[in-house]
C-alpha cells in the first residue's frame, strides 16, 4: 500500500537561504531604484571624513596668516581690557559690558571658522554626490517601530557589520595615534623652546605643526576611506543580490504574468479575427494560393485611392475566409504569387502598394467582367 504513495516536496526548501534558493542573481534596475529611494546606497562615511580633513588642513595652510592675525587680535582684545576690569568698581561693572566683550570675541571666532565650515560643507556634499549621485530621499527619516525594538538593537550590536566597524575603528585610531606621535616626536625639540618664543613665532610654530600632523592623519584617513568605499560597494552589491525566484516574481509584478499576457494576446487575436471575418462579405474578391493563403480585397473609390486588404489569413484562417466568401457569393481567384505577395507585405486594413496596382487591377477587371458579362 505504501508503494503507491507519492510524497510531494519542493526542492527550493533544501536550497541555500531558504525558499527561492541562493541569492546568485545581480540586482535588477527596479530593486536598485527602490533601494535608492529608501536611502540604501553604497556609501563610505570614512571617505567623507577624509576629504573633510584634507580640506580643513588645506584651508589652515592657506589661511594660516589670517587665522594667526585673528587669534592675536582676540588675545590682544581680551588681555588689553583686563586692566580696565580690575580697576573698575563692582558697582560700575555691568553684565552689559561683559556681554559686549564676549559677543565681540564670539564674532571674531565665527569669522575665523566660517571659511572652514563653508569649504567643508561644499566638499562633503560633492564627495557624497560622487559616491551615490544626487537624489533627495526622506524615507530614512520616517520613524519606524522596528528601529526602537531592543531585540533588533542587540542584533545590530553583535552583527558582522558591527564587528567590522569596531575593527576598522581600532585600526583607524591606532594609525592616527601613531602618525600623530611620530610627527610630534620629530618636532619635540621645537616644542621645548615654545615658551621662549614670541607670540607670533609660537603661533606660527604650533600652526605649522598642526598642519603637518593634520595632513599625515588625512592621508591615513583617505587610505582607510578608499578601502572602506570599495568594501561598502562590494557589500551593497552582495546584499542587493536576488534569488531566481525573486527575479521571476518581480518580472511578474512589473511586466505581468506571461501566462495571463498570453491569454490576453490570444483573446485580442480572436476578437481581431472575428472582426476581420465580419468584413469578408464586404470584399470584392478573394485571392488564394489556393490552399495556404487567402486575401480579401475591397475597392471603393469613395473611401480609398487603391484596393484595401479587409481580411487575410493562412491555412485554417484562409479556409474560413474562402468559406465565408462562397456563402456570400464573393468571387475567389487563384493567383499564387499575388496572394503570397499581398499576405506577406501588406498589413490588414492597408492599401495595396503601387507596385501591385497592375496585378490587382487585372484581377478586379476579371471579377467585374464575371459580374457584368454584357458590359
Amino acid at each position: 500500500m505504501l508503494k503507491n504513495q507519492i510524497l510531494k516536496y519542493d526542492l527550493q526548501w533544501f536550497a541555500k537561504d531558504g525558499e527561492g534558493g541562493e541569492k546568485t542573481e545581480p540586482a535588477t534596475a527596479k530593486k536598485l531604484k527602490d533601494a535608492r529611494e529608501e536611502g540604501k546606497v553604497a556609501k563610505s562615511r570614512e571617505l567623507n571624513s577624509a576629504f573633510g580633513l584634507i580640506v580643513l588642513f588645506l584651508c589652515l595652510k592657506i589661511f594660516v596668516s589670517y587665522v594667526g592675525q585673528k587669534l592675536i587680535s582676540i588675545f590682544t582684545t581680551i588681555y588689553g581690557q583686563m586692566a580696565d576690569f580690575v580697576s573698575i568698581n563692582e558697582k560700575d561693572l555691568s553684565t552689559q559690558a561683559v556681554a559686549s566683550i564676549f559677543t565681540n570675541v564670539i564674532l571674531q571666532w565665527m569669522l575665523i571658522v566660517l571659511p572652514f565650515f563653508a569649504f567643508g560643507f561644499i566638499i562633503a556634499l560633492l564627495v557624497s554626490i560622487v559616491q551615490v549621485g544626487w537624489k533627495v530621499s526622506t524615507k530614512p527619516m520616517k520613524p519606524e517601530l522596528s528601529k526602537f525594538n531592543p531585540i533588533n538593537g542587540f542584533k545590530r550590536m553583535f552583527s558582522k557589520d558591527s564587528v567590522f566597524e569596531l575593527v576598522k575603528s581600532i585600526i583607524k585610531i591606532g594609525l592616527i595615534a601613531y602618525m600623530a606621535y611620530a610627527s610630534i616626536r620629530d618636532h619635540q625639540n621645537e616644542l621645548f623652546i615654545l615658551y621662549d618664543l614670541e607670540l607670533k613665532q609660537a603661533v606660527a610654530l604650533v600652526g605649522g605643526l598642526v598642519i603637518d600632523v593634520g595632513f599625515k592623519i588625512s592621508l591615513v584617513y583617505l587610505i582607510v576611506g578608499i578601502a572602506d568605499f570599495v568594501y561598502q560597494k562590494h557589500k551593497f552589491n552582495e546584499d542587493m543580490k536576488m534569488t531566481k525566484q525573486e527575479v521571476k516574481d518581480e518580472f511578474k509584478n512589473t511586466e505581468g504574468d506571461p501566462q495571463i499576457k498570453g491569454r490576453q494576446r490570444r483573446k485580442m487575436q480572436e476578437v481581431s479575427q472575428k472582426r476581420m471575418m465580419q468584413d469578408v462579405p464586404k470584399a470584392d474578391v478573394v485571392i488564394t494560393n489556393p490552399t495556404h493563403f487567402a486575401v480579401a480585397l475591397r475597392y471603393d473609390t469613395k473611401e480609398s485611392t487603391a484596393p484595401v486588404v479587409v481580411a487575410k489569413g493562412a491555412d485554417y484562417v484562409a479556409q474560413k475566409i474562402k468559406e465565408i466568401a462562397k456563402d456570400n457569393k464573393i468571387e475567389i481567384v487563384e493567383n499564387k504569387p499575388l496572394a503570397r505577395m499581398i499576405y506577406h507585405n501588406v498589413d490588414l486594413g492597408a492599401e495595396i502598394p503601387p507596385e501591385l496596382y497592375q496585378a490587382v487591377a487585372e484581377v478586379l477587371a476579371y471579377v467585374y467582367r464575371l459580374k457584368n458579362p454584357e458590359g
